[in-house]
């Protein structure tokens, strides 16, 4: 049976389709809300004082998710911050249990989960185990990833759009007398096109989110005009 005379012009047409459809699979998209404030924290006094970080709280509230927020937020600290001293949840829960203090830690969350405070004297006796004044807590209250089916040759979904939510809070607390010495919100709503069967990762979204809240605190030293001779 002879092909038709546009057979040539349709076979190439849906080949420009394919590959501009597998073009459009390059370039992520963020979309993000993000306030912060700072009641008693300085310049200098995180550098001075250093920062432990304690659990976080999430929205399943799963033990692998309070590590791999605090993981992943304190691998951005460390990296972007090299100047602050800096305890990591393991360290600081390794800490809290050399100083026999577990039992009070414990409470001091569930005092958190009824009221939204830390207790002043379990404050005070985290500070002392880790040798940091001030306590870094996380708060994931959201998080969902998906995917949208985009575009399309012939009937068939060659790229997906997608995409994850996160909503994190980020508090530093003053243990010399209870008060939040900072705080910060960010809602970040990432997508990407890919014609790859991928969702984004919680590492993705934390990992821009935690850049995004520590470029916010209150800026190091600046380096001396010497340091560059």
């Amino acid at each position: 049976m002879p092909r038709s005379p546009f057979y040539h012009v349709r076979l190439w047409s849906t080949v420009a389709a394919v590959a501009f459809c597998l073009s459009c699979a390059t370039v992520p998209q963020t979309y993000k809300s993000l306030h912060h404030r700072s009641f008693t924290l300085m310049p200098l006094d995180l550098e001075s004082n250093g920062i432990a970080f304690i659990t976080p709280s999430t929205v399943t509230g799963q033990e692998e998710e309070k590590q791999a927020v605090a993981s992943l937020f304190t691998e951005v600290l460390s990296t972007k911050r090299p100047d602050i001293p800096l305890m990591t949840l393991p360290q600081t829960l390794s800490a809290v249990n050399r100083a026999k203090i577990e039992v009070n830690y414990k409470d001091m969350y569930e005092d958190y989960r009824n009221t939204g405070l830390f207790n002043l004297d379990s404050l005070r006796e985290v500070s002392k185990a880790t040798n940091m004044r001030y306590l870094a807590q996380l708060k994931l209250s959201g998080f969902s990833q998906g995917s949208d089916g985009r575009l399309g040759v012939l009937g068939l979904r060659l790229v997906k759009t997608q995409n994850a939510r996160l909503r994190l809070f980020f508090q530093i607390w003053d243990s010399t007398d209870g008060s939040i010495a900072w705080e910060a919100m960010e809602e970040l709503e990432y997508s990407e096109d890919t014609a790859m069967e991928r969702t984004v990762t919680l590492r993705t979204v934390m990992e821009k989110a935690a850049t995004d809240l520590v470029d916010c605190l209150p800026p190091g030293p600046r380096p001396s005009a010497s340091a560059g001779h």
